[in-house]
């Protein structure tokens, strides 16, 4: 005879009664139950109340975890996480009263069923259906960064892409990359893209007095470094120093060097954009040092 919880943490979680009187008897299942150890989800279904918030509503609606639940689950980077988890449920089946959630009705995969969340390819399609742009382009590129998605697998998914959000997620497709390295950076990429600026590359290569160094977003024609700076701080002085001599000797190198932070990407875009042109400007010789205020106070964060 079995232990209830030890059982369930060997079957992934969760298991329907039948299971579980396999392995134990009803009386120590109620057991369980009683003292916390087991959680009753749904009628004939049990789980470890630590299961993840969001399988515990795919068990009780009988669903799988989807869009930004489970793009959650996924490990990839959300501005904001749901509120409540997205569940997709048969699309034939009536509503039912259950645990807060937001539901989508749709045809799922066996595989999908099994494991209770959609696939990686559908998680990145179907977040391209309800995310701004650069909120998709950084799930996106962080799917290909992951090594657990390429881009073959991506086009294809987006190619049997139907309904809603088509577009958007052509667009997302064409632009991803496994070079990008973060979320603000991904973001920083779909506001150049936005503004019809090209010639940025990710991950450039510079080399300076036998220095290899690297920048989030080059434009090597113009030699304009854009870096994406998030919340890390330096930990010690001789981090800060080495930051310096880093951007010092790219300076050193002919590049001009604009450091953004998470707060201006997100909150302040026209600013950043903005800025960006000037730099161009200068760097192409037509000098505008007035900045344009169209749209001033719009952000990121809104459109989200």
């Amino acid at each position: 005879m079995h232990s209830v919880s030890d059982f369930l943490a060997r079957s992934g979680g969760s298991a329907t009664t039948a299971e579980l009187i396999r392995v134990t008897t009803r009386h120590h299942l109620n057991a369980a139950v009683r003292l916390g150890e087991v959680e009753r989800i749904a009628r004939g279904v049990y789980a470890l109340p630590t299961l993840e918030p969001a399988k515990l509503a795919a068990l009780a609606y009988d669903g799988v975890v989807a869009y930004l639940s489970a793009a959650a689950l996924w490990r990839l980077p959300l501005l904001v996480l749901p509120d409540k988890p997205h569940i997709i449920v048969p699309a034939k089946r009536r509503p039912r009263a259950g645990r807060p959630a937001v539901l989508h009705w749709a045809e799922v995969s066996a595989d999908e069923r099994r494991h209770r969340v959609t696939g990686l390819d559908r998680t990145v399609v179907d977040c391209c259906r309800i995310l701004p742009f650069g909120q998709a382009l950084a799930i996106a590129d962080a799917a290909l960064r992951s090594g657990n998605l390429n881009s073959s697998e991506l086009n294809s998914a987006i190619a049997a892409m139907r309904g809603a959000g088509c577009p958007m997620a052509l667009r997302v497709a064409t632009a991803a990359s496994a070079l990008a390295e973060s979320f603000l950076e991904s973001v920083l990429r779909s506001l150049l893209i936005e503004a019809g600026i090209e010639g940025f590359e990710l991950q450039v290569q510079i080399e300076h007095d036998g220095i290899r160094m690297r920048v989030d977003l080059g434009h090597r024609v113009l030699r304009i470094a854009l870096e994406a700076e998030g919340y890390e701080f330096h930990g010690s002085a001789p981090d800060y120093a080495a930051d310096c001599r880093r951007y010092d000797n790219l300076v050193a190198a002919g590049w001009l060097v604009l450091r953004f932070t998470y707060h201006q990407v997100l909150r302040d875009p026209v600013w950043v954009i903005d800025v960006i042109r000037q730099a161009i400007a200068l760097r192409t010789g037509h000098i505008d040092l007035a900045p344009t205020a169209r749209n001033r106070g719009r952000t990121f964060l809104r459109s989200a």
